[in-house]
């Protein structure tokens, strides 16, 4: 979005749902953080917290001290997952945390497994190892990753049993030692059916795979339960990954959460344990997990999945209306909860148009839709004070993801400016798209 010119004001304060801007403009932002504001900007609650924890001169971190913080939020995340899912470890971001998982599930298996499986539309980070790990178009340039690194098709269980038994050597045994799927896949806007995962349950408990759910988009109530995968009654994966909205918007913290039989088997012993405790210095900051802890009580509390669901009931039938409104312009709407997607059509003119694009664009297959979706998204926030965003990754749609303190009548006002918008067609809007980006460079 930057290469089309967006991101060059400058932000003077944020509250809740806006964004307010040096030269005065109140802007309604729905992008909710990309996944990190679901307790919107500067939540009271979380703000004070962190206020009384630098008040009263905390200690951050030492690793021969004992944190009560520390503690207090690995019994809370206990607490809210289901089942035996109680032992965390708590590092700074969301690839970390995937990493982390994966790490925990490879020692697990004592390094005698050494193929996991991920899907082909994945997102879990760009480091080395998770950028592995992620089944994106934007994985373009090969880096080093991990090793056995196989793909299966999303939502497909007859491809990841295949992928089992391929993996099999001579005696029957599995090489798989982790399966890793994100329950909603938030860069594509698809999830995974019930059917699917409570067959890769059955499947990993089967052959001893661990099951790694990424949850670190989806946590915290954004598509109406606590976690997407809480929607499914006793489904209960072996490590659960969350970041983002984890640290109600104020802190960098993320958090890998295991069943205590597979956190026990891979570092129950002190030896084994610096395996992982040692994998960042920094980690785990007093006031960090002093947020996360208000983060959690703040979702709880203000119970964000019942939130979410009422976002929905206003969202989809008004997406749906949208998209029968402007059928030349809408191809799709899905989504659930607070997160959701708005599919727009490029028309052929402008992929063909990509391959004579300047530089990098001439080789990207989907400049044309990312054209048509910038084009909206300027629109809605030159004309309406509304910020939205578009997924980097699958078939590039608009996201309308809003904090969860975001009111019926913002959500009302969205719908209402996204219509007017598309009304004005794409040919107008393009037009004028195109016209204040080639004047912005000179």
């Amino acid at each position: 979005m930057t290469s089309f010119g967006f991101g060059r004001e400058l932000a003077d304060r944020a509250e809740g749902a806006y964004i307010h801007t040096r030269d005065g403009r109140r802007i309604l932002d729905f992008t909710g953080g990309v996944g990190v504001l679901n307790h919107g900007h500067n939540h009271p609650r979380i703000v004070a917290a962190r206020r009384r924890f630098a008040e009263r001169q905390r200690m951050e971190v030492h690793k021969t001290y004992f944190s009560p913080y520390l503690a207090a939020l690995s019994h809370n995340l206990a607490a809210v997952l289901p089942g035996d899912l109680d032992m965390s470890f708590l590092p700074n971001s969301g690839a970390e945390a995937v990493e982390g998982a994966v790490k925990l599930a490879y020692k697990y298996h004592g390094g005698r497994r050494n193929t996991i499986l991920r899907s082909d539309i994945s997102f879990h980070g760009k480091l080395l190892g998770s950028g592995s790990l992620t089944g994106s178009t934007q994985n373009h340039f090969a880096f080093p990753g991990i090793p056995g690194v196989v793909s299966f098709d999303y939502d497909d269980l007859a491809a990841v049993r295949a992928a089992v038994e391929a993996s099999r050597d001579r005696k029957g045994r599995s090489d798989v030692y982790a399966i890793l799927i994100e329950p909603f896949s938030a860069s594509t806007m698809r999830w995974c059916s019930e059917e699917f995962l409570r067959g890769l349950r059955e499947l990993c408990t089967r052959e001893d795979i661990v099951l790694i759910f990424d949850e670190i988009y989806t946590g915290w109530g954004k598509t109406g339960t606590m976690f997407h995968f809480m929607r499914y009654p006793g489904l209960i994966p072996d490590v659960v990954t969350t970041s983002k909205s984890f640290g109600g918007g104020k802190s960098s913290i993320s958090a890998y959460v295991a069943r205590r039989r597979i956190f026990t088997k891979a570092y129950g012993s002190l030896n084994d344990a610096l395996l992982q405790s040692t994998s960042t210095t920094y980690y785990g900051f007093g006031e960090e997990t002093a947020t996360a802890i208000e983060a959690i009580n703040v979702a709880v509390d203000e119970d964000f999945p019942a939130r979410a669901r009422a976002i929905e009931r206003v969202l989809a039938p008004g997406l749906a209306r949208i998209a029968k409104e402007h059928p030349d312009v809408v191809t799709e709407v899905r989504g659930a909860g607070a997160l959701w997607g708005v599919f727009l059509n490029s028309a052929r003119s402008l992929d063909l148009a990509a391959r004579v694009a300047p530089g990098g664009l001439a080789k990207d297959p989907q400049f044309g839709t990312k054209l048509v979706t910038c084009a909206v998204i300027n629109a809605l926030y030159r004309d309406h004070d509304i910020y939205s965003y578009y997924t980097l990754n699958g078939r590039n749609p608009l996201v309308v993801g809003p904090p969860l303190v975001v009111e019926t009548a913002e959500v009302e006002h969205f719908l209402d400016c996204l219509d007017r918008t598309l009304s004005l067609g794409m040919t107008r809007l393009l037009a004028r798209f195109v016209a204040e980006k080639v004047s912005s460079l000179w």
